[in-house]
């Protein structure tokens, strides 16, 4: 299969730091019931833009079928709804009964929770707070942006990193070395827990990092499909033929990357699947510098596949030099158009994580 042809790729929204808004980062997208489509993000304030440090989640909507998006009067949840500084990573995902859920992440240092929302959609507001994933106080779980897998019956997945909590004197911090979980619920969002036992990296003395940041998508023959960002070069991958429940041995994949998340999606109009990801690691002479900007998370490329495993040759998105491309959400808008965000900051926003870009690409047919 041939690389994706990039017909047109317009700037629909940017978000870059700002006064007191020191970041804004990853999101996803939500189609409304009147065809208005909602974006969510991770909205710092305060002086810090680093993981822990203040945010609440804010919106954008768009009238224009993605051409143009205007912020929302108010965050969509505050942290303080919470008792924390800190909630992030959102996804969005519509339930069987058609009710539109919110998912996001809550800090409670050193541990974390993650709550689904149901939405109101004339209003946007939300209801309770239900919780996914409980706190577990040897335990610190991340999940991603844009990473709720729904099963063919309705059913949830959630992909999540597990790092241990390491208590070392004074200092209480999630572990950098990661493993895999994966939690689940019935086709109502509801009876929520762990689905498989954790999935470990082979060889774990080879790797600083294990398995970090999973994500999921569902092939044709019904086998789930898992990638995970690692410290080796490469994204890794395990497959499960009993929906999650159990999984094959992870390995490298076909794609090389820097320590940066891959994000795959099927296009429910085409059935294609798409891959956005980083192609270059660091190696051979390749330093990231990453006490800054990009973590060597250039270029920013998109491949295509009618099967889900077999990608064809990438297509850039993003190129520049000094800037750092991550953490992408897609929403498709038909067989041959999809909004993409991802951010994008470079050397003079302090980190690729500050900024946030929204672009509407159109591809060849």
């Amino acid at each position: 299969m041939n690389a994706p042809e990039i017909l047109k790729a317009s700037v629909s929204a940017e978000l870059p730091p700002s006064e007191n808004n020191p970041r804004n980062s990853e999101g996803d997208f939500a189609q409304l019931k009147n065809g208005s489509i909602l974006f969510a993000y991770s909205k710092y304030h305060g002086s810090s833009s680093e993981d822990e440090a203040p945010c609440d989640i804010a919106g954008m909507i768009s009238y224009d079928n993605g051409n143009s998006f205007e912020h929302l009067e108010k965050p969509l949840v505050t942290a303080k709804e919470h008792n924390t500084q800190n909630i992030m990573s959102v996804s969005f995902c519509r339930l069987n009964d058609g009710t539109l859920c919110l998912f996001y992440l809550a800090k409670f240092a050193p541990n974390s929770v993650y709550y689904m929302r149901r939405i109101d959609e004339e209003n946007l507001t939300l209801g309770e707070a239900e919780t996914c994933i409980e706190l577990d106080n040897d335990i610190y779980y991340v999940v991603n942006n844009c990473r709720i897998c729904k099963l063919p019956d309705g059913r949830l997945l959630v992909p999540a990193a597990v790092h241990k909590v390491n208590r070392d004197g004074d200092t209480e911090r999630g572990e950098y070395f990661g493993s895999c979980r994966i939690f689940g619920c019935d086709a109502d969002g509801k009876n929520w827990q762990a689905v498989s036992p954790f999935i470990e990296m082979p060889n774990p003395a080879h790797s600083e990092t294990g398995l970090q940041e999973p994500g999921i998508s569902i092939l044709p023959d019904g086998r789930l499909h898992a990638y995970f960002r690692t410290d080796r070069c490469f994204q890794f991958e395990a497959f499960s033929s009993d929906e999650g429940k159990s999984w094959s041995a992870p390995v490298p994949s076909r794609f090389t990357s820097p320590e940066s998340p891959m994000l795959i999606a099927k296009n429910p109009y085409s059935q294609k699947y798409y891959a956005i990801w980083n192609p270059v690691p660091n190696y051979n002479g390749r330093i990231s510098e990453k006490v800054w900007c990009h973590a060597g998370r250039f270029p920013f490329v998109i491949a295509q596949s009618e099967n889900g495993t077999d990608f064809s040759d990438f297509a850039f998105i993003e190129d520049i030099p000094e800037h750092g491309y991550c953490y992408p959400a897609v929403h498709f808008l038909n067989e041959s158009e999809m909004l993409l965000s991802y951010c994008c900051g470079g050397k003079d926003d302090g980190k690729c994580l500050s900024r946030t870009r929204i672009r509407k690409i159109m591809f060849k047919i």
